[in-house]
This record gives structure tokens, sequence and C-alpha cells, in this order.
């Protein structure tokens, strides 16, 4: 059984109140028994409406220099009467702690990351070289010094009617009210120097890419907790049955499948790096060479990391009813035990079990789940506590809305890329077809997607926070 003997602090830098990922953090936890503390921009959105958001404290301005991020966790942990477990929910979050470890040591019990490593997974310009090194596949890599370079590199990496993947290495650079995506699909060379010119000088530096084509069987992501020995804890592979935007964002329906290669490429990229704490990498596969590619290496809790939630019973024991009870080992609660000197229980894997983020697949929220509702889980609702998804019912729609009609004029003035499903702003155009191969819980043909992209401390603390 899980002791909840300090607070934990969830911290989410980027201003998005829709953060699934954070709710089920605050759910996980909170389910045990720990004290959640939340520090984000919530303001009265659906996450700070859960019953296990003890209580919400002001983040710093997006955007915010390092200095500002210490001055906020320092706040929050002066009304704490104890050290507390600190878990950054977003990458600008995990790289400004990974930058600050030696100060927020003194109050928080943090993973002992080495130095740099979560700024260096989390930037994508340095992936090309860990895959390298690591002999794991990676997409072509083209990283632009000036917009001549955009240009010849996108007109490398695309050919007539195959866009190429425009990304920032460090997206959490990108200047506040800028319009500029983290990712997008360019038709032709000029767009890559327009949008270079459109960055430059903001330090989030351009990269383009191979497109590697969406299809059946092609995206997967894996998920898992590094222990302060290096032993791999929790988390899985998954299998991203249907994604918003089509073919190209996060999960909308995921489904728990074992891919013994790709767990053991996230075992090499782990051990490489020396990693410490919870990691979610994504991959697809290129159908040219039927290599499956990493993506991105993101430090922190992916949105979907309770579809791991496996069958252990909360005790070290087996359950099948694990998920269904609250129980289950997951990625969260297994940083949570290491931190506080708690045993990790070995996991019970739960193949099968799918997640679906209900406001981006609605008609697979409605059908009924495979077998028993304990092999599936939502984003949003929980018998034990209702009041966010009540939330979101009552918010969505409107939100929706506003960010149809602030895109609409991008829309009219964007041409479509030639052989490449662009994001439908209709919110009944249908998503990406089954995957045949796993028939098991097939996707509606005719699901509908979302009108809108969701998008250890010092010794001295440890032996204070040992439960």
């Amino acid at each position: 059984m899980l002791d909840p003997c300090v607070p934990v602090v969830l911290l989410r830098l980027d201003p998005n109140p829709y953060h699934h990922g954070t709710l089920g953090a605050a759910r996980s936890l909170g389910r045990r028994g720990v004290e959640v503390h939340l520090v984000a921009d919530a303001g009265g959105g659906p996450v700070a409406r859960s019953r296990y958001v003890t209580r919400l404290h002001a983040p710093p301005p997006p955007g915010a220099p390092d200095p500002d991020v210490l001055a906020a966790l320092r706040r929050t942990a002066a009304q704490l009467d104890r050290p507390a477990v600190l878990i950054p929910m977003d990458d600008a979050g995990a790289v400004a702690v990974s930058r600050l470890r030696a100060p927020l040591s003194e109050r928080y019990l943090l993973p002992r990351q080495p130095e740099h490593v979560a700024e260096q997974v989390a930037d994508k310009s340095a992936l090309p070289d860990l895959c390298r090194r690591t002999g794991i596949a990676h997409p072509a890599t083209v990283l632009p010094a000036d917009e001549r370079e955009a240009y010849a590199g996108s007109a490398r990496l695309g050919s007539p009617g195959v866009p190429v993947v425009a990304k920032w290495s460090r997206p959490w650079r990108l200047p506040q009210g800028s319009g500029l995506r983290s990712t997008s699909l360019l038709a032709s060379p000029d767009e890559a120097r327009e949008l270079f010119l459109r960055g430059h000088g903001c330090g989030a530096g351009l990269l383009l890419q191979k497109y590697l084509a969406a299809g059946p069987g092609h995206d997967w992501f894996v998920h898992g907790y590094v222990d302060r020995h290096g032993v791999l804890r929790g988390g899985g592979v998954g299998g991203k049955r249907l994604a918003w935007p089509r073919g190209a964002g996060l999960t909308a329906v995921g489904r728990w499948t074992p891919v013994p290669e790709l767990e053991a490429m996230a075992g090499r990229l782990v051990a490489a790096l020396g990693y410490r704490g919870i990691f979610d990498l994504d991959f697809r596969v290129d159908a040219g060479t039927g290599r499956s590619c990493l993506l991105d290496f993101n430090p922190r809790p992916g949105a979907q990391f309770r579809l791991f939630a496996d069958g252990t019973d909360g005790r070290g024991g087996r359950s099948g009813r694990g998920a269904r009870s609250g129980g289950g080992l997951d990625v969260v609660r297994a940083q949570y035990a290491d931190l506080t000197g708690q045993p990790v229980p070995d996991g019970r894997p739960l193949p099968g079990r799918t997640f679906v983020v209900e406001n981006y697949a609605p008609l697979s929220a409605l059908r009924l789940a495979p077998r028993s509702f304990a092999a599936r889980e939502f984003a949003w609702w929980a018998p034990d506590d209702p009041a966010p998804a009540r939330a979101l019912a009552a918010e969505w729609p409107g939100h929706a809305a506003r960010r149809l009609l602030r895109r609409a004029p991008d829309a009219l003035d964007t041409p479509a890329t030639p052989g490449i499903p662009a994001a439908p702003a209709d919110p009944t155009d249908p998503t990406e077809p089954t995957n045949p191969a796993d028939p098991a819980d097939p996707a509606d043909p005719t699901e509908p997607a979302a009108a809108a992209a969701g998008a250890t401390g010092t010794a001295a603390a440890d032996r204070k926070a040992s439960c």
C-alpha cells in the first residue's frame, strides 16, 4: 500500500486548463491519499474542479525565466510543512526543474538526474545524434542555419505531393502570442523559408524532417519510470489508434500493446543517458524501411500515462480489478514511491487496456468497452471524481468554437497539401480507419474528432521524507 507521507506538487508552465495528463496525475496520487498541490494556470477549468486537487498555487507567467520559476516553487514550498515530491507535467517545466535542481532539492524530492539531460532529450535537434549513438532509427533531418538552408533542406526532404515536417527544437522558447505551432506540415520550400524568418531570433531552433506517413500500426508510444537504481518501472508500449489532429497529434484513443522491440529501444536509450525519472517516447514506423523511428523523447509523463495503470492491487499483490478500483502501478505512483523510500512493486501488464480522451474521440467514449469497463480508462470521466467531466462538457463547445474562429482566416489563406488530409474544421469529419491488424477493439470509421486541437532531493531531504 502506498504511504501518502508527503505532498506532491504538480508543475505545469504551459497555460492549458484542458490538460488531461495533469488531471490523471492528481487522481492517481489523490486516490492513494496523497495531498496534491497544483502549480499551473488552471483557473476555474476542469482540472481545478477535481476533488483530488488540494490547492491551486499561482504559476510564473508564461515564458518566465528560471528565476521566476524558482520563486514560484519556493512560494509553494513555504506553504507546505514538509518536503514534497515535484513532478513537472510539460517539457518547459521539466527543463526548468532540471536546470534548477540544486536550489529546488532543498525542499523538493527529485530524481537524481544527470545534469542537463532533461534539456538534452527535450531538445529535438539533439535526438539524431542520440539515435546514432544508440543504434535507433531517426527520420532524415535538417537543422537550417538561415532561410536559404531552410529552403534547400525542405526541397531535399520533400517531394511533389509529400510535405515536410517542421518542428521547433525547443518549443518552450516560442514567444507567447506568436502564432507559431510546435509542429506543422509544409507544402513547399517557400513555406519553410517563411517559417524560418518568422521564428528567427527566438531561440527555439527550426528543424525540418522527412515526413513519415501515419497508418495502421505505425504510431507507438513508450512510457516508463527509471528508479534510483536505474531499473525501469511501470509504463509499457501503446498503439495510437486515433489521434488529433489526424496522423500528427496527441493520442485520442490508445491501446496497451506490448512490442518487445520498442521496449528494448527504450531500455537502451535511458541506459545510455543514465536517465532517471519519468519518460514518454514517440515512435513512428518508416514504411519504406520498416524501422521504428524515434520522433520525441519527453522527460515527463505523457498525457495518456494512465493507460498503463497495471493489475497490481496497490499492496504489491495482483488483482484483475486494479485498473477499475483505482489501484495499479503507473509511472507517477512509481516515482512517488521511489522518491519517498517505499518499495516499488513489480507490475502486472494489462495488454488490451484502452485510454480514451472523450473530447477528441466522443464515439469511442460512448461505445461499450471490450470485455469489461475495467479494460478502459477515460481522460475526464471518473465515477469517483465527476466534476471535471461535467465542467469539460459545459466549457468545451465554446472553447472549440473560439479556436476555430481564430484559425479561420489562416485556413482560408493556406492551400491544402496534395495527398495529405488537412486537419478538419468540421467536427463531424471522420478520422483515420481502424487498424486491421488489431480487430479486438475496432475504431468506428465514423468517429468524429473534436473541433479543436488541445493539444531525489539531497540526502538530508531524502531522510526527512522517507516513509
